[in-house]
């Protein structure tokens, strides 16, 4: 109804962050835990990829759960895929978790969260006053 491409995006980069800080979350609580290995969210190169092809306004929007209101077809989400990083260890239980960079991790990711949170509402702040206006 009041969704744009823009907003779509905006809503969907909101979701990624949010997923990604539960990574990072669940990264530190298992700092201790023997053989585990960090997990990451990654969407940043796919999303590069589709604004240097120009696709930016093709990407494809899928409904998380059926009760979700529909949008319209040429609406923008952007694809993410979470990522397990097996390959390295930090210690002698073969655990990787490296907390000063999960730290610095969490800091930036809230950074970009609060800065979506930001767009996000504004989006829809331009709405509620365009229609307080009108009345």
């Amino acid at each position: 109804m009041f969704a744009t491409k823009n907003s779509i995006r905006n809503e969907s980069l909101l979701q990624i962050l949010e997923l990604r800080q539960k990574m990072i979350s669940e990264n530190l609580a298992n700092a201790e835990t023997p053989g585990y290995k960090v997990k990451s969210v990654v969407f940043e190169e796919e999303l590069e990829k589709m604004i240097n092809k120009g696709n930016g306004d093709n990407l494809q929007l899928s409904r998380t759960h059926e009760k979700h209101l529909p949008l319209s077809s040429g609406s923008a989400t952007i694809p993410y895929k979470v990522v397990e990083h097996s390959h390295t260890t930090m210690n002698n239980n073969r655990n990787n978790v490296d907390v000063d960079k999960e730290m610095a991790n969490l800091a930036n990711n809230q950074l970009a969260y609060n800065y979506m949170i930001d767009r996000v509402s504004g989006h829809y702040n331009k709405y509620k006053k365009l229609f307080a206006d009108l009345r």
